[in-house]
């Protein structure tokens, strides 16, 4: 016997699929969702309609953007020579927050994880060496994350990117290994920028 009506089950079993919420807190945000007033909870249904039809990956770098292409590949005042390339988007916020990089990023959609399946294939590595083919980059910054798929994924993409004549430099340590780019403190990632080394035999 199902103690939840339908309504109220259907609305728990979708909450129970977001990353991070787990049975008990779906239950919660569903009873908070059902004692809110009407319009509150309408608000947030809009936001999320209005997102899955607005938000975008950027053609250039695959951030989200309201755009084809983004704010930060768009801006002429970003340097770049440089790209910074990370596993998500939010990322990239962590990195933002630091004030302390003024470059260009890529974003790879995740890391090398066969366990999961995820392989390079699935990853937006071939949209990156696409990129490096212009002659205008001279360093790529590997900001993927200090756990064991985050160094292979790096590892991985030194090898393809060290015969193109471009420096590649690793974020530095600062970074707790096994801990995520989106959970740092600013001046821990801003640390790790400043610090980072040369992992390709190119100057």
């Amino acid at each position: 016997m199902n103690i939840y009506t339908p309504a109220l089950q259907k609305l728990i079993d979708e909450l129970g699929k977001l990353p991070g919420v787990g049975p008990k807190s779906a239950q919660r945000i569903a009873f908070h969702l059902i004692k809110i007033p009407e319009q509150d909870a309408l608000s947030l249904s809009d936001a999320i309609q209005l997102a899955k039809q607005k938000v975008r990956f950027c053609e250039t770098c695959f951030n989200m953007s309201d755009e084809v292409i983004c704010e930060i590949c768009s801006d002429s005042q970003r340097d770049n020579s440089l790209v910074c390339v990370v596993e998500e988007p939010r990322d990239i916020v962590a990195l933002e927050r630091t004030r302390e990089y003024r470059g260009l990023y890529h974003v790879l959609q995740g890391a090398i994880n066969p366990i999961d399946g995820i392989g390079p294939e699935q990853l937006k590595i071939r949209e990156l060496l696409e990129r490096l083919k212009g002659n205008t980059v001279l360093e790529v910054i590997l900001c993927t994350n200090p756990n064991i798929e985050g160094e292979a994924t790096a590892m991985y993409l030194a090898k393809l990117i060290e015969p193109l004549g471009i420096q590649v430099s690793r974020i530095a340590s600062g970074l707790p290994v096994g801990g995520d780019l989106e959970y740092a403190d600013e001046l821990t990632l801003g640390r790790a920028l400043e610090g980072r080394r040369n992992i390709s035999g190119n100057e």
